[in-house]
């Protein structure tokens, strides 16, 4: 018993009215994975027996569905291609591959049934599409070792994700329950949920060994989808004949003891900068004033006590501070070193420089007295024009020599010192 294609393509109603039996899908949700056919009787039509799909019946097929013809259990024949399909008992089985290609053939020849009379024959059909927004949440916090917090945390993932059927004769085989007409993703969702959270679990901590810091987890759905087909897909593949196709994470909270690791953290790393820390001194001292100004006993011995609080404590503030005003003071150098060592009148504002005449310009000459820009190791020669050869582009003369002190300690600028007549080092 198979089927032949009756026409390639579902062209309307008065195609279907030719036949007096017609097999349509029953109602496929986005969450729907399997149903069963749905005769339509033409007309005054009772010739058909039920439980039996009669010979000459048509059976219609839609885009991503996957049609099965079942007998007693076992399937007969398939076709993953839309269009409208003859029931011809005399045919061997079509096998219209579709989208599948010659994939099925393997998945078939284990569970094909054929050669008897047909007893029980039903029409199902399997959802190609992907199925969305499964959702899952983590029962116990996953550990995720942070290299930048050098610690072990612990979080909770919230989100969706969504497969789809890749061997759907591997997926009716396999996942669904016996004598069952309709199934909803949710229905047998529990094992594979467990299933799910486990390479999760395995997936997120491939995260952390790849270096990526735990609040950055949020915005990995990508890499954790590819991370989950590794960990996930052969199996369900081989077991199923499904796989992970999205991984999305709505939300990523901590545990209490790792949200204290990770605010104690960042409450540090702010106190690294000097200029931060200068200001909490100050702060926690302002704070001490007001506390004593509304100090119930009045305010005088409030500030009484503060004196007393600041003689102890005066000097390791001081001191604080001391280092605090220090390290700034070398950062403010630093920077103006570095300032000090680009050449002259080439000083930066934002993304431009600073002229001689002290005008900000983005060109390459100045709008205020149309000077060039400076260039490094540049020169200016005694004509006025600067330079950054080794003569003036202008009357050739060559650029002066740099000076050096001999070690009688007199500056020269030629090849021998004009002192002592010591040669140039």
């Amino acid at each position: 018993m198979g089927i032949i294609k009756a026409v390639a393509q579902a062209i309307g109603g008065a195609l279907a009215d030719q036949w007096l039996e017609v097999y349509e899908p029953d109602d496929m949700g986005d969450m729907t994975v399997f149903t069963s056919g749905v005769l339509m009787r033409q007309g005054q039509n009772k010739k058909g027996t039920e439980g039996t799909v009669s010979n000459g019946s048509i059976i219609h097929v839609y885009d991503n569905q996957f049609m099965m013809l079942v007998d007693g259990g076992k399937v007969v024949d398939y076709t993953a291609e839309p269009g409208y399909y003859k029931v011809d008992n005399s045919s061997l089985p079509s096998m219209f591959n579709g989208q599948f290609k010659d994939a099925l053939k393997e998945s078939f020849n284990r569970i094909k049934f054929g050669g008897q009379t047909p007893t029980a024959q039903k029409v199902f059909y399997i959802n190609l599409q992907e199925i969305k927004g499964i959702k899952f949440g983590t029962r116990n916090p996953i550990n995720y070792f942070d290299a930048f917090y050098n610690a072990e945390l612990f979080l909770r993932a919230h989100g969706n994700y969504s497969i789809k059927i890749t061997d759907p004769l591997r997926f009716y085989a396999e996942a669904i329950p016996r004598n069952k007409d309709h199934v909803e993703i949710g229905d047998i969702n529990e094992q594979y949920l467990s299933e799910f959270l486990e390479a999760l679990q395995t997936s997120i901590n491939q995260l952390s060994a790849d270096g990526v810091r735990i609040s950055y987890v949020p915005s990995k759905g990508r890499e954790l989808s590819k991370y989950m087909a590794q960990t996930l897909d052969e199996d369900w593949n081989q077991m199923r004949g499904m796989e992970i196709q999205s991984v999305g994470i709505a939300s990523i909270s901590y545990d209490e003891e790792s949200t204290k690791l990770i605010n104690m953290r960042n409450q540090g790393a702010m106190l690294g900068d000097p200029t931060v820390r200068e200001g909490y001194v100050q702060g926690a001292m302002a704070r001490g004033l007001e506390a004593a100004g509304s100090n119930a006993n009045g305010a005088m011995a409030g500030f009484m006590g503060m004196g007393v609080g600041m003689q102890a404590g005066g000097a390791m503030m001081g001191n604080a501070s001391q280092v605090n005003l220090a390290q700034m003071q070398m950062q403010q150098q630093a920077a103006a070193n570095q300032a000090a060592n680009q050449p002259a009148g080439a000083q930066t504002a934002g993304n431009g420089w600073v002229c001689e005449c002290g005008a900000n310009n983005t060109g390459k000459f100045c709008s205020e007295c149309g000077k060039p820009q400076p260039q490094a190791n540049s020169w200016t020669c005694e004509c006025g024009n600067v330079n950054a050869g080794k003569f003036c582009s202008e009357c050739g003369k060559p650029a002066p020599a740099a000076e050096w002190t001999c070690e009688c300690q007199t500056v020269n600028s030629g090849k021998f010192c004009s002192n002592c007549g010591k040669a140039r080092p």
